[in-house]
């Protein structure tokens, strides 16, 4: 049977007047009854949401560990074959002649500051010091925590989460939807990279289901950024003098765990508020101003930071994890993304602590990049018209990564090293996970520079959120519109704006971070099917497309057929 030209058609309705003209009220309002729901359920019983929503992660950590950890793998895999193939590496993503609409600076900042830049102001600092204390070589006895001895094995595991795992997961999400797009012609929506597989059948509620499934993955995984953000905004609000916005020291939660500093109640609703007003504001100018100008001036603030712990930092400590870290973690690689610890049902047991580490950290971060993954991907997708396959995954997942290694090591390192040897005694490590980083500046230097360096974190910190915010609510427009990249309609820009920022209050206010983490995994389970299946389509169309060269077939967006 003859190969048929590519489908570059895949009509889906939208409503001609009205509130939701140029929406799929399907999609529109599907989604804004689930995370509605999901708001007024979590205020009004929040005790039995709380229930219900732990019962469902446990179920899914239990029995679903080992799919995150392969789906990541899968990721990865198909990245580097996509980049090592020929007749997909020079595939341009857009028609013949397109250019880069980005500068490569811009493209990598805003690429940076929307996928994972915020969460180095966090976890930068705070995932080494908690891995230098605890990790798998630690609980199996193969390092001792807090040693020097441990020091390589802090960097290889913060690695693993912040790696080409979590980029990989961008870049399919990502390359699939410039691919289908710019390519075929068809809408920029999640669906329509799955049209190799299903067809017309996608311009219906299959269709619908999927991209559904796509918008409260992304407020969930944005929810969880945010959520993080929210409490180091209100650190940071104290540290520069700003009171009331923490809990008193003394403080403890339902368990007995002390939760002194972290913020209360008045703060994370100040907080929401001034980021989510930031960000819808910013979302209303739309890609080309408000966020890449705030993309650019964060990338900024990140260098001069950056440069600060470069210089004044613990220089050659940073300088020897990062290239020690980077061997040991490309050397390790393959053993860890494949590698899942079962529990063996004995209660403080090695394989117990082994499994509960992997689920706390590994498969909460993949949870979390998938999650990410419609946002940061589509996003992307938005940005990176006219470059290739290749150029597109290999900066989509080795530039960012190297810039997280470079904070983890240069960050993070100082913070081992004034631990260790620097005579912080603790300082840093007794600090909640978002002040870490204002602890150790403060620690550093003196009280007007160690506040002036506060404000400077601060601001970095809301441009991040705001960007991540803000880009959120236009991607998640974009779905809801059928993949239409132009204006949209300002009370549909402010309503996703003002959901995000409920989502995240109303969980933070009924059940914390631990809460947010819970919805996120629940909510990324099944956009991971879609992704896995997006590898497959993916895969299918770069062949299919080499087959119709050959036959001298069209394989863009001229000519219009049905069937892939």
């Amino acid at each position: 049977m003859a190969i048929q030209p590519p489908m570059t058609d895949l009509p889906i309705k939208t409503a001609d007047s009205g509130f939701y003209r140029g929406f799929s009220k399907d999609v529109t309002i599907s989604a804004k009854f689930l995370i509605g729901g999901l708001v007024i359920w979590a205020v009004a019983f929040p005790d039995q949401a709380g229930t219900i929503l732990n019962a469902f992660n446990s179920f899914i950590l239990s029995n679903f560990a080992s799919w995150y950890i392969w789906v990541i793998a899968l990721f990865v895999m198909v990245c580097v074959g996509l980049s090592l193939w020929p007749a997909a590496g020079r595939l341009n993503l857009g028609q013949p002649g397109d250019k880069p609409e980005f500068s490569n600076f811009s493209w990598f900042s805003m690429m940076f500051g929307a996928g994972i830049g915020v969460g180095m102001l966090t976890w930068a600092v705070a995932e080494p010091v908690y891995h230098f204390g605890n990790n798998p070589e630690v609980i199996q006895g193969l390092a001792t925590g807090g040693a020097e001895d441990n020091i390589r094995n802090a960097y290889k595991w913060s690695f693993l989460h912040w790696g080409f795992g979590a980029w990989a997961s961008y870049a399919i999400a990502g390359l699939a939807l410039a691919f289908f797009s710019y390519r075929r012609g068809l809408p920029l929506t999640i669906r329509s990279s799955l049209t190799p597989l299903f067809g017309k059948a996608l311009s219906g509620p299959f269709g619908h289901v999927i991209d559904v499934v796509a918008v409260v993955a992304t407020i969930l995984g944005v929810a969880q950024t945010l959520g993080f953000g929210v409490e180091q905004f209100v650190s940071g609000l104290a540290r520069i003098g700003i009171g009331g916005l923490t809990h008193a020291e003394g403080t403890v939660n339902g368990d007995g765990d002390s939760i002194a500093g972290t913020a209360n109640s008045l703060g994370i609703i100040v907080a929401i508020v001034i980021i989510m007003g930031a960000s819808t504001l910013s979302a209303l100018s739309g890609v080309g101003k408000g966020i890449k100008w705030l993309s650019n001036i964060n990338m900024v603030l990140s260098i001069f930071l950056l440069t600060f712990f470069l210089l004044f930092g613990s220089t050659w400590f940073g300088l020897t994890a990062l290239v020690v870290g980077i061997w040991d973690y490309v050397i390790a690689f393959p053993g860890m993304m494949f590698r899942v610890w079962r529990p063996d049902g004995v209660e403080g047991s090695v394989a117990t602590q082994l499994a509960g580490w992997q689920g706390g950290w590994s498969v909460f971060y993949w949870a979390w990049w998938v999650a990410f993954a419609p946002f940061v991907g589509l996003f992307l997708a938005r940005i990176s018209r006219g470059r290739t396959v290749r150029e597109f995954v290999l900066g989509a997942m080795i530039v960012p990564s190297l810039m997280c290694f470079v904070w983890f090591t240069w960050a993070g390192g100082t913070a081992i090293d004034l631990e260790l040897n620097g005579g912080a005694n603790g300082i840093i490590n007794a600090a909640p996970d978002g002040d870490k980083i204002f602890a150790m500046t403060e620690f550093m230097l003196s009280p007007l520079l160690g506040w002036l360096m506060a404000v400077l974190i601060v601001v970095l910190l809301m441009t991040y959120l705001v960007t991540s915010a803000d880009s959120a609510v236009l991607i998640v427009n974009t779905i809801n519109a059928a993949g239409d990249e132009g204006p949209k309609a300002r009370p549909h820009i402010i309503f996703w704006g003002v959901a995000l920022g409920a989502v995240v209050a109303a969980l933070l206010l009924v059940g914390g971070l631990k809460a947010i983490q819970t919805a996120m995994v629940i909510g990324a389970l099944p956009f991971s099917l879609v992704m896995v299946l997006m590898c497959v389509a993916l895969v299918k169309a770069i062949y299919n497309d080499g087959r119709r060269e050959a036959l001298g077939v069209s394989t863009g967006a001229s000519q219009v057929e049905p069937a892939e």
